[in-house]
């Protein structure tokens, strides 16, 4: 059901979006004295319509958008028609939509903003080596995986900068490094840092946990033997997040009382990039507050804290979100052309992805996703291809350069038709695309 739901909500949003997207144009048209024939929510066939001035404004039955139909769109001989116009008031008319898009984005990822809830742990002493580099100094100075670094020289250490800083801090000279180990504080044990030049820094030869746990040994014999892997930290418990062996059992005892399976959510280090994984465990793989045969290690005093952020971090946050896509996406164009089939989607995609998300950050997160469509409906409709936004734009700003002398319109013509065919062969590979990867199962990239 909740499946559904949220494929209800991700067409309600759409239909949202798309309709805003076309007010903009028709609030511009008005603005600009362009007569509209027709403002329609939906597309045809016509359910019902009412008459006011020169615009007919009608509910249509097809619930995936809107649009709008001022007079002379094509034919600038059309008296008050679009095409008529000046070039920059036609460019305007055509940025409308798109700029409303992006407002759009802006204002509903404020608001996601200023509802998620930041989960924060705090408090934690020291931080978790996870394994340790061959022939590294740490190696030589025998510093261990499951080892927690409390302090190097005076510094106290609580998170990863702590570490960076105090290794780079004169780091020609031997750091005294105080560890924890098996519950007992041990050292200082004196280590030397190497520079690393891909890194350009001093180092220890170190990988650390970015959480608070480290599973240290799987029995052989446990019904978690080849499902949770020694080096994995567990992250959560049936959706309750653990940050100390209290709140570990904690969970697991809630787990257990519904008896039932139930999910855990891990970090792993695969081939050195760290990734999350959620199996699925059986009710029974617990005993005594503890996984069966599973072996944790965890970093004291640890608290949990929740916070959000204020509305005008919230705003700012959205702001910076917003201005930075475009380059975001265009950093992503390698990754893009490695794998389009995963990287382009559309409607269907969109819908998926939305499901997974959903799952992951709850009905919250579609504020945000809604945010991301709608500034990615902005940047798609300002692509210099007619029919798009930015087709009409780039012709008004040809005319515009050339001091309002218009474009042959035989030229125009063909230039849109060209366009059309383009964004209609577009739309069939992307939806074959949407289609064939919903069937086989193709996992969304990260998700």
């Amino acid at each position: 059901m909740s499946t559904f739901i949220t494929i209800v909500i991700f067409v309600a949003v759409l239909f949202f979006l798309v309709t805003c997207h076309e007010l903009g144009h028709f609030l511009a048209c008005r603005r600009a004295g362009i007569k509209v024939e027709e403002f329609g929510i939906g597309f045809p066939p016509r359910l019902f319509s009412r008459k006011r001035g020169e615009t007919t404004y009608s509910i249509n039955l097809i619930p995936v958008g809107a649009f709008v139909r001022p007079v002379g769109e094509d034919d600038p001989t059309v008296e008050g028609g679009l095409a008529g116009k000046g070039p920059w008031t036609r460019m305007g008319v055509y940025a409308a939509g798109p700029l409303v898009n992006v407002l759009l984005a802006f204002v509903l990822i404020s608001f996601f903003f200023m509802g998620v809830v930041t989960t924060r742990i705090t408090g934690n002493q020291g931080i978790m080596v996870h394994s340790v580099a061959a022939g590294s100094p740490a190696e030589g100075a025998g510093i261990q995986a499951g080892d927690v670094i409390l302090r190097i020289d005076e510094n106290e250490i609580t998170d990863f900068g702590d570490i960076s800083d105090a290794v780079n801090a004169n780091p020609t000279a031997e750091k005294a490094v105080v560890l924890q180990r098996a519950g007992v504080e041990m050292g200082p044990i004196m280590v030397l840092p190497q520079y690393d030049e891909s890194r350009k820094r001093y180092i220890l030869g170190v990988s650390l946990l970015s959480w608070l746990d480290m599973v240290t040994a799987v029995d052989a014999d446990s019904p978690l033997a080849g499902v949770i892997q020694p080096g994995d930290a567990i992250l959560q418990v049936d959706g309750e997040w653990v940050y100390s062996r209290e709140s570990f059992s904690a969970a697991l005892e809630k787990a257990a009382e519904k008896g039932q399976d139930f999910e855990v959510l891990l970090e792993r280090i695969v081939d050195g990039e760290v990734k999350e994984e959620r199996p699925l465990l059986p009710a029974g793989s617990i005993g005594a507050g503890t996984l069966t045969g599973i072996t944790t290690a965890w970093v004291d005093g640890a608290e949990l804290t929740r916070e959000r952020r204020a509305p005008w971090q919230a705003v700012w946050d959205a702001g910076d979100f917003v201005v930075h896509l475009p380059s975001l996406i265009k950093e992503s164009i390698p990754l893009i052309r490695q794998d389009p089939g995963s990287a382009v989607m559309g409607p269907v995609g969109a819908a998926r992805l939305t499901v997974e998300v959903v799952k992951v950050g709850g009905f919250t997160s579609v504020l945000f996703l809604g945010g991301f469509i709608s500034v990615s409906l902005a940047l798609f409709n300002l692509l210099p291809v007619p029919p798009l936004d930015g087709g009409g734009m780039l012709i008004a700003l040809i005319e515009g350069i050339r001091g309002g002398k218009r474009l042959p319109q035989k030229v125009v013509r063909y230039v849109y038709i060209a366009g059309t065919a383009l964004m209609i062969l577009l739309f069939v590979v992307v939806f074959y695309n949407d289609i064939y990867n919903a069937i086989v199962g193709k996992e969304i990239p990260g998700l």
